[in-house]
C-alpha cells in the first residue's frame, strides 16, 4: 500500500502513526508548513515518530500514492482539491477527512471524479489521540467501498454511510449539534448548581433520570411529553430564566431552549392528540416543519 498524505498536523500524525504499526510502512506526506521555521522541528518529529517520509511538493504525494489522506483545515479543502486534481492519476483514492460542510464535499467529489479519480467523504467520529488509525469513521462517496476493502485490513474502523458525497459529514456535524451544544447548557446548569449550593443534589437527581433508560428511549420521551405540555414547560423554563439572572448568571443557553419551546407550543399537540403524547419523535419533527 502507497499512502499519502496531503496535510501533515495531529490528525494526519495520528493516523499515520498507527497504521504504520499495523504494516503500512509506504506512508508520504506533504504538509505547506514543512520548511517554515516555527513548524519544520515539529513536522519533521512527527514524522520520524510515524515513520514518514516528508515530501517537497504536492504533485509527489499525488503521482506516488494510490490512497492519499487529505487532511487540511476545512476552509482550505476545496481549494485544495482544485490544485491536487490535475495531479490525480487512473482511480487514485482521494479521502477527505476535512469538517468542511457537505455542499462543498459534493464539490471536491465532483473535482475528483471528473478526472476518474474515486471520492471518499470521511467523518472521523471520536478522538484520534485515544483512537489513532481505529476512529470510528463514517465513509461516503463513490470511492467509500473501495477505502474499506483497502484499509479494513488494517484495522481502521469504517462504516459506509452511503454512495452520496457529503452524508457522511453532515452526521457528523449535526452530531455536534448535540456534543458541542450540550457543553453550554452543563456550564449553565453547574454554574447555577454550584451558586445554589446544590450541586450533588442536581447531578444525583438528573443521573437517576437519565441513566435509567437508553438515550434514544430519553430522547424520544422528552421530545414527545414536551410537545404536549409545551406551554407549561416554556413557563417554568421563564422562571428558571429569572432565577439564574437574578444571580447573575448567563442564562443564553436556557432562553434559546424556551423560544425552541416557545414555537413547539403553536403546533397545539394537546388539542390535536386529544391530550394524549404522540408516540414517536418523528411526528413531533414532521409537524416542527410547518412553523420553521
Amino acid at each position: 500500500m502507497n499512502l499519502g498524505f496531503i496535510g501533515f498536523g495531529e490528525a494526519a500524525f495520528e493516523l499515520a502513526f498507527g497504521l504504520n504499526e499495523q504494516g503500512i510502512k509506504k506512508i508520504k506526506a506533504y504538509d505547506p508548513l514543512w520548511n517554515m521555521t516555527e513548524y519544520s522541528n515539529l513536522i519533521q518529529d512527527r514524522a520520524k515518530a510515524a515513520n514518514v517520509t516528508i515530501l517537497e511538493s504536492p504533485e509527489e504525494i499525488m503521482r506516488s500514492s494510490e490512497a492519499v489522506i487529505v487532511a487540511v483545515p476545512a476552509d482550505k479543502a476545496y481549494e485544495v482539491s482544485r490544485q491536487l486534481v490535475s495531479y490525480v492519476k487512473g482511480k487514485c483514492l482521494y479521502i477527505d477527512v476535512s469538517a468542511t460542510k457537505p455542499t462543498i464535499k459534493k464539490q471536491i467529489a465532483a473535482n475528483v471524479n471528473s478526472v476518474g479519480g474515486e471520492f471518499v467523504d470521511a467523518a472521523m467520529m471520536g478522538p484520534l489521540p485515544v483512537y489513532k488509525h481505529r476512529v470510528p469513521i463514517l465513509a461516503s462517496g463513490n470511492g467509500t467501498d473501495t477505502f474499506i476493502e483497502k484499509m479494513s485490513i488494517y484495522e481502521m474502523n469504517i462504516e459506509k454511510v452511503s454512495e452520496l458525497p457529503g452524508e457522511a459529514t453532515a452526521a457528523k456535524l449535526i452530531r455536534s449539534i448535540y456534543m458541542k451544544g450540550i457543553v453550554g447548557l452543563y456550564i449553565e446548569l453547574l454554574e447555577a448548581a454550584q451558586h445554589y449550593n446544590v450541586e450533588d443534589l442536581v447531578i444525583d437527581s438528573l443521573s437517576e433520570t437519565i441513566n435509567g433508560k437508553s438515550f434514544e428511549e430519553t430522547m424520544n420521551r422528552l421530545v414527545t411529553g414536551t410537545a404536549l405540555h409545551a406551554n407549561r414547560r416554556s413557563i417554568e423554563l421563564g422562571g428558571t430564566i429569572d432565577m439564574l439572572e437574578s444571580a447573575q448568571i448567563d442564562s443564553s443557553i436556557s432562553k434559546a431552549a424556551k423560544a425552541k419551546i416557545e414555537k413547539l407550543a403553536l403546533l397545539n399537540f394537546k388539542e390535536k392528540y386529544q391530550g394524549q403524547k404522540p408516540e414517536h419523535w418523528k411526528q413531533v419533527i414532521e409537524a416542527f416543519k410547518v412553523i420553521t
